[in-house]
């Protein structure tokens, strides 16, 4: 008898573990739809970087990342939800290393976070998060950039790939900072 309550009360744990992991990966699709591109970059200013930090804040580091992972997998299966659009060729563009920074990001935000309920914690955390983007997509935009032949120097890059999203990406960290308690407290996965 008590087996059976165990395993049924294991199966209703994986059963909202992969809802909350897919309404995760849905909401950084949302993001993406939430872009614009300033004139001297080809990377978008979107919604993306604020879902993937919610991610790992609210679920914490393994449902996190397994959300940004299920939405790269939803990409790059063709599925629209980049702000490019979908299919491998998104994974390959200028963009491709923000999103692969996505999964780190979440796992990074949860990590530091842990089961702190500290505002001060949750900001150091989504500050990280927002650091591991920028290193994916910094290095990356700097292997893109020379393999279609553009000069590649360190402030150039840094001009195109990181500067412009500095101050918005802050205020995405500062509001997944100052909802991030009240969201992990609604959610009830910690």
């Amino acid at each position: 008898m008590m087996r059976s309550r165990e395993r049924a009360l294991v199966e209703k744990r994986m059963a909202v573990d992969l809802a909350a992991i897919t309404v995760f990966a849905a909401l950084t699709a949302a993001g993406a739809r939430l872009s614009f591109h300033l004139p001297y970059t080809p990377v978008p200013i979107t919604g993306q970087v604020f879902c993937a930090l919610l991610a790992g804040a609210a679920l914490g580091p393994r449902l996190g990342f397994a959300s940004q992972v299920q939405y790269l997998a939803a990409g790059a299966a063709g599925l629209p939800v980049f702000s490019s659009g979908g299919g491998p060729a998104a994974l390959l563009g200028p963009t491709a290393g923000y999103l692969v920074g996505f999964p780190i990001a979440a796992l990074v935000v949860g990590l530091v976070l842990g089961r702190s309920k500290a505002t001060w914690r949750a900001a150091a955390a989504c500050l990280a998060g927002v650091c591991t983007i920028y290193i994916f997509g910094a290095a990356w935009f700097v292997f893109w950039s020379s393999f279609v032949g553009a000069r590649v120097a360190l402030a150039p890059v840094l001009g195109q790939s990181v500067f412009p999203f500095i101050a918005i990406d802050l205020v995405k960290a500062g509001l997944v900072a100052a909802a991030a308690p009240t969201v992990r407290r609604r959610l009830g996965l910690w």
